[in-house]
């Protein structure tokens, strides 16, 4: 396989919102969108129903990392919403190992939706993990 089509098989994710990198992540969960269907039965047609599509919906985006330096800079972001918040436009840049990026996603109008540190107990030793949730209302077309 040539080195250009190398899959993304160890992966991170770096995520700036507005030109504010907030580092990276090494686990995404959530990018995607989904058509909210209706149905409509037709009077008289019994082996049919309408499925009439109505809006896209977006999951919430969760992005994982072992604690860094970088958390402060999400705990700044996230405390800027207590004086008031603008929508920002986020990006996630998936890198391989060596940094190339292999695919790249923008997300409109981006607010934090919760932020989970890591549990910290010393009777089980582990990777201290925080955990940022973020809302969006759909995607950037880039070109």
């Amino acid at each position: 396989m040539p080195a250009t089509d190398d899959p993304a098989v160890s992966v991170c994710f770096v995520v700036t919102i507005d030109d504010i990198e907030l580092g990276s992540f090494n686990s995404c969960q959530g990018l995607g969108a989904e058509v909210v269907l209706e149905q409509r039965e037709e009077g008289g047609n019994n082996h049919h129903i309408w499925q009439l599509p109505t809006r896209l919906k977006y999951p919430n985006v969760k992005l994982s990392r072992p604690l860094t330096r970088d958390t402060e800079k999400v705990a700044r972001w996230f405390a800027s919403m207590t004086t008031g918040f603008s929508r920002k436009t986020a990006h996630i840049e998936a890198r391989t190992g060596d940094g190339r990026p292999v695919a790249r996603w923008g997300l409109l109008e981006v607010v934090p939706v919760r932020w989970t540190g890591p549990v910290l107990n010393a009777e089980q030793p582990k990777v201290a993990v925080e955990t940022i949730e973020i809302a969006h209302h759909g995607f950037v077309m880039e070109g």
